[in-house]
């Protein structure tokens, strides 16, 4: 970041070089489900000058040259200037509350501090930074919201110390290490959107040796779910329409129900194991190759006779330091019939001298992310301690790397099927 006068009012906006966010929901979907991401497009840019309080350029680490922005990245980025993105997340109490506390929970790591924002939508994460004592901290938005951000950092007098960067992680210039990245990067099934690659990059280009970075790591859960209100209220409507058979709907109905993710809420009842650990993510050490593709194996044993009708996916992100990151799994993780989500999580969540957890689990209270949902055309009936095993594969579309392509494979009862969807 430079300026021949200081920071002045903190808004640098370049040419409008890159968008920034690693993601790309389809704005279909985003209309569809209610918007995502709170963090939207994001990154700003920089502008060319000297450094830190116009002194010299401080230890900015060299990374390889990154891709530019696709038509894909500017239609997102486009999307995040919405201002109905941005209050959907806020308001998500338990989101917004959760990062406030766990700012404040490490408030000894960032007084002082330099911190960037990655995806700083409309600004409150940092604000909430400054509130904390951070020296400095740098707010990264591709998109137009950062306009908007720079007014709210103005008007609560701290253009001093937010500075608003206009334009991608990968393409904003910050003349200095960082002590601290805070980012909201979750998608839908956490990987859905990409963010957490700008994330990576900023970590690569500025963190310091031994730096903080919030949340400092993600699991992701799956596990299988009876919906029966859901399916016939999808469906079984179709059988009998005011006395009219219109079954023939069923196969279109089904495959417009149940063709690609969706994005819902549902409870603890309506799952019918414990879950089994897709991916666990140390923000600390992953790196981008490995988030292109991530595949597990499963077997789980039903607790209950009930209609199978799907599996729902959810995930946990936790706000610690480096130094009690757990390792990162750098290989798929091996299947769990018995992984209760209570134990140490719960115990990290009610003991306020441990780590913070935000958690999207069915049995925690709703946020905005709710769970994902996959569907089967068609239930299949599982007795109790009945085997449900198989594997998914997630992956970046070659489309567009903010897609994301599942496949899945499921057995029981001597039954197995694969299915096939994107979300997009």
């Amino acid at each position: 970041m430079h300026s021949s006068s200081g920071y002045g009012n903190g808004y640098h906006h370049q040419h409008q070089q890159h968008a920034d966010k690693h993601f790309g929901p389809s704005l279909r979907d985003r209309a569809r489900r209610g918007t995502r991401r709170g963090s939207g497009a994001r990154s700003r840019d920089s502008r060319d000058g000297h450094g830190p309080s116009g002194g010299a350029t401080v230890g900015l680490r060299v990374c390889e040259q990154q891709r530019p922005p696709t038509d894909f990245d500017m239609a997102y980025f486009h999307s995040y200037a919405h201002v109905g993105i941005h209050e959907e997340m806020i308001k998500d109490r338990v989101r917004t509350e959760t990062y406030r506390a766990a700012i404040m929970q490490h408030q000894s790591s960032i007084a002082g501090k330099v911190v960037v924002d990655v995806g700083c939508g409309t600004g409150i994460l940092s604000i909430f930074c400054a509130q904390a004592g951070a020296k400095r901290v740098y707010a990264v938005d591709a998109s137009e919201i950062a306009v908007q951000a720079n007014e709210v950092v103005k008007a609560n007098n701290l253009s001093d110390i937010v500075i608003v960067l206009h334009g991608r992680v990968e393409d904003v210039q910050i003349d200095e290490e960082v002590d601290v990245i805070i980012s909201e990067w979750m998608g839908y099934m956490l990987l859905y959107e990409s963010m957490l690659g700008s994330v990576i990059t900023a970590r690569d280009r500025w963190l310091k040796p031994g730096g903080l970075i919030l949340p400092s790591n993600a699991t992701l859960y799956m596990a299988p779910i009876t919906h029966s209100d859901r399916y016939s209220e999808s469906i079984d409507f179709w059988r009998n329409v005011y006395g009219i058979d219109m079954s023939a709907m069923l196969p279109l109905a089904k495959q417009c129900a149940f063709e690609e993710p969706c994005v819902e809420t549902i409870t603890g009842e309506n799952v019918l194991t414990w879950p089994h650990v897709v991916k666990h993510l140390d923000c600390y050490t992953i790196s981008i190759h490995e988030l292109e593709t991530v595949t597990t194996r499963y077997k789980f044993k039903s607790m209950m006779r009930a209609p199978l009708h799907g599996f729902a996916f959810w995930f946990d992100v936790e706000f610690s330091g480096p130094a009690v990151s757990p390792t990162n799994n750098h290989t798929p993780s091996s299947h769990v019939d018995d992984n209760p989500l209570d134990g140490s999580q719960r115990k990290k969540r009610a003991n306020p001298n441990e780590a913070l957890v935000l958690s999207t689990a069915p049995e925690d209270p709703p946020t905005h992310w709710q769970q994902t949902l996959i569907y089967f055309y068609d239930p299949m009936e599982v007795e109790q301690d009945q085997l449900i095993e198989g594997s998914v594969t997630l992956s970046q579309s070659k489309e567009n790397a903010r897609f994301m392509n599942i496949h899945l494979e499921y057995a029981s009862g001597g039954r197995s099927f694969v299915k096939e969807l994107v979300m997009r």
